[in-house]
């Protein structure tokens, strides 16, 4: 089965303090990451934290983008799902790194809805034999010592 979406994680280190508490910026920042990945926006949601911090998540047609800003810590935890074709979310997230301009990131990309073959879809189970295994070993010392008396 091939993979539904994508599925990418960004931490960004060393963000600006100031542009992670600025509410309006980081709305036009995603925004103009929704524009640069060619992707249609639903609606938007954002929430100021107190004394400091900020979440905007933006519904899409074809999946979600969201950024967690930390001020005090100088960091921004970013989520991005697509689930078409003709997007480049890739091109999304180069937007988002170049306008909060981090000291370091993380991009973590997960298929989602890739099962792989048929045989990854089923179930596995460990069984642990160690006790067995330690019985049937000390009935055979056993039936051997009575065997050599």
């Amino acid at each position: 089965m091939a993979a539904i979406g994508r599925h990418t994680t960004a931490d960004y280190y060393g963000c600006r303090k100031e542009t992670l508490n600025d509410m309006e910026l980081l709305q036009n920042i995603v925004s103009q990451a929704i524009h640069a990945a060619n992707l249609k926006m639903l609606s938007i949601q954002t929430y100021q934290f107190e004394p400091e911090g900020i979440t905007v998540l933006a519904l899409l047609t074809d999946g979600h983008l969201g950024i967690h800003s930390y001020p005090e810590l100088g960091f921004a935890a970013v989520d991005l799902f697509t689930c078409d074709s003709h997007s480049h979310p890739e091109k999304a997230l180069l937007t988002m790194k170049k306008e909060l301009s981090p000291e370091k990131t993380k991009n973590t990309t997960i298929k989602r809805g890739d099962f792989g073959s048929e045989r990854d879809m089923k179930p596995r189970t460990k069984t642990n034999s160690g006790a067995i295994r330690k019985v049937r070993d000390t009935g055979t010392k056993v039936l051997k010592f009575l065997a050599n008396k």
